[in-house]
């Protein structure tokens, strides 16, 4: 087997001709793969949700479900969403790569198929998936309350920590593609830097979130941050205008009337504890309080 092929990564093919598949599958098991063909897109999307394949070979031009339908259904479906499809056609104008990529895929080659660059896009695109994989794993285990969406308002993925705080604001059961309310989703799509974005949303049975934006981390897809709105309606405001206090400075002292300790707020607000303590000897001052109890009494204080 060669060093440069996973044991474990499964490629699954679709097309409508035999030879291709057979050709296809040839390539795929000499270079150390795990090939699944399929000769239908219907076929292909039952295979996928029996095996879930590493990676998705999809001929565009399929008689019945075309490649492009097969696309999309493999990405509503929460279980596959992630995994990476690369079209394989004959046709290459710019309005069908454009249509590969709308559908979900992550990269389109031409036919007739030349192995070694379709081994070697295979090999670049499984890689990239397992860091994104790695990367939201060490998300997870961090503890981060973040989670992304699409510029159209659709979740992408969350943490579990982010996933349990939005339990009550979404309008449906938490899922990858579900819509996100309708004030957020107005909020990202008239928003171009996601760094400005800061939008408080309602829970059902509870202390609504707070959603900020972080970044772009690629097209189509946009870090937020939740936390719980803890501040009553204009108490923010109040805040800040009462003690010429930052909106972080108003983070953190919202945090510190929850009675959370420096640790958990610098893991809340991405922070080191370092700069908790320094924004807390600022609030302090400028209060004109000693203490985290006399400085979250203010806080409550606002809120009666």
């Amino acid at each position: 087997m060669p060093m440069n092929a996973t044991p474990r990564s499964a490629i699954l093919v679709a097309d409508d001709s035999a030879e291709t598949l057979s050709m296809l599958s040839d390539v795929l098991e000499g270079a150390g793969f795990t090939a699944f063909v399929a000769l239908r897109g219907d076929r292909a999307l039952s295979i996928a949700k029996q095996v879930t394949p590493d990676l998705v070979l999809l001929d565009a031009m399929m008689p019945g479900m075309d490649g492009f339908e097969t696309c999309r259904a493999l990405k509503r479906d929460a279980a596959l969403s992630r995994v990476p499809v690369i079209f394989m056609t004959g046709l290459a104008e710019p309005e069908d790569v454009v249509r590969g990529l709308e559908a979900g895929g992550v990269d389109y080659v031409t036919k007739p198929v030349v192995p070694q660059e379709l081994l070697a896009r295979i090999r670049v695109h499984l890689a990239n998936a397992r860091l994104e994989r790695s990367a939201r794993a060490a998300l997870d285990s961090s503890g981060r309350y973040l989670l992304a969406a699409d510029e159209t308002g659709n979740l992408l993925w969350w943490t579990p920590q982010a996933g349990a705080l939005m339990v009550g604001v979404l309008d449906e059961p938490l899922s990858e593609r579900a819509p996100l309310p309708e004030a957020l989703a107005t909020a990202l799509a008239d928003t171009p830097d996601p760094a400005r974005l800061s939008i408080a949303l309602p829970r059902a049975g509870g202390v609504g979130v707070k959603v900020q934006g972080v970044a772009r981390l690629a097209p189509g897809e946009i870090l937020l941050r939740v936390s719980e709105a803890d501040t009553a309606p204009g108490v923010e405001e109040r805040l800040r205008e009462t003690y010429q206090v930052s909106a972080r400075e108003v983070e953190v002292l919202s945090w510190i009337a929850q009675g959370k300790t420096n640790r958990d707020i610098a893991e809340i607000l991405d922070v080191s504890p370092r700069t908790v303590n320094k924004h807390l000897e600022r609030i302090f001052r400028k209060i004109g309080v000693e203490n985290r109890t006399a400085a979250a009494a203010v806080v409550l204080g606002m809120r009666r």
